[in-house]
């Protein structure tokens, strides 16, 4: 028989998935979700901040000589104001991994929810040569209305955020389409199983800024907690859409947990990993792993702290992933869910 989480722990964890999601934190500015989390721990765990704003919650239950880290990041790609034209459009750039490509036309908001829309020249007014020619941020720029830049100072200042403005949306067959999926999706599974009270064993929760930049925040969390081993929750991408055939698809949605065995960052401890799938596959959750090594998580940064530590990453396929707009389904989150939970008392006695 399958092991899940109950219907009243999946709507918990539908709910959170989607507070978070709606919360506006990229990189450096995560201040709205940390204080979301702490607010939703409570007193379910002994919380400390650090100083880059990572959470670290340690969940008391059943002690162990070893020290399991579970880890999620709290921020999400998004854009960063450079630069106020005389004409009171604003230059920006990217903060984490997003395409220009992806940015025109978008309705966005800027610092406090001022809204706004990205533009650039219109295609009449393209050469043939320039229509042929990848966007770059510097063709681009953010339209909130003012006529000039002292009208744009009122609302606008250098170094703020911008965020896209997808909204949430959620379909009768299962799919979530939302900013913020990667990696609002691991904070919502952390904060279930803290709230349920899921873990078996007692467990280090850490909630960290600053991965769409360089895995920051997930250095120096691991560095103050010191853990022999590791889960990273990710949302990863998946390439089931019409251009990928074969191993380039990489990971497909509703196939289940990813998890992977090597990407860009780290070569993942190899008995975690055959753990997952046989733990997986006893408890009938679905388990998938990648067909192509690429991307890569707060693992890089875990996996060698200190004198190292014994990693794996548990993701969610997600197509889309560093646009406006990801697109993932429910049945792949709850097992992701399901094998974090499974996984976290299993380690701690097969390992």
């Amino acid at each position: 028989m399958k092991k899940t989480q109950s219907p009243e722990i999946r709507t918990l964890f539908m709910e959170l998935l989607r507070d978070l999601c709606e919360i506006d934190g990229t990189s450096g500015r995560e201040d709205r979700v940390r204080s979301y989390v702490l607010d939703k721990i409570g007193d379910k765990a002994e919380c400390t901040v650090t100083q880059l704003g990572c959470v670290i919650a340690r969940y008391k239950a059943e002690h162990t000589d070893s020290t399991l880290m579970i880890s999620a990041h709290m921020d999400e790609v998004g854009l960063i104001i450079t630069y106020i034209n005389d004409d009171g459009t604003l230059a920006f750039d990217c903060v984490g991994g997003v395409s220009p490509d992806a940015c025109g036309g978008r309705q966005i908001t800027v610092g406090d929810g001022i809204p706004g829309c990205i533009g650039t020249r219109p295609i009449h007014e393209l050469s043939a040569d320039e229509r042929k020619t990848p966007v770059k941020f510097s063709d681009l720029y953010i339209d909130i209305g003012a006529k000039d830049r002292e009208e744009a100072e009122k609302y606008v200042s250098l170094g703020d955020a911008a965020y896209f403005t997808a909204g949430w949306h959620e379909s009768c067959d299962g799919y979530i389409r939302s900013k913020a999926i990667d990696d609002r999706l691991g904070c919502a599974v952390m904060l279930t199983m803290i709230l349920a009270d899921l873990p078996v064993y007692d467990t280090v929760f850490t909630f960290v800024t600053q991965e769409e930049v360089g895995l920051r925040g997930a250095r120096t969390a691991a560095y103050a907690v010191d853990p022999d081993m590791a889960i990273v929750i990710e949302a990863t991408t998946a390439a089931d859409i019409p251009m990928s055939e074969g191993a380039q698809r990489c990971c497909e949605l509703t196939r289940g947990a990813v998890v992977s065995y090597m990407d860009r960052s780290t070569i993942y401890d190899r008995e975690m990993y055959d753990l997952s799938r046989l733990t997986a596959e006893a408890a009938g959750i679905g388990w998938q792993t990648k067909t192509v090594v690429a991307g890569g998580n707060d693992s890089g940064a875990i996996h060698i702290s200190g004198d190292g530590v014994r990693t794996m990453a548990v993701s969610a396929p997600c197509r889309y992933l560093h646009t406006p707009c990801c697109v993932a389904h429910k049945s792949d989150m709850f097992d992701v869910l399901d094998l974090v939970t499974e996984m976290e008392h299993t380690l701690h006695e097969k390992i």
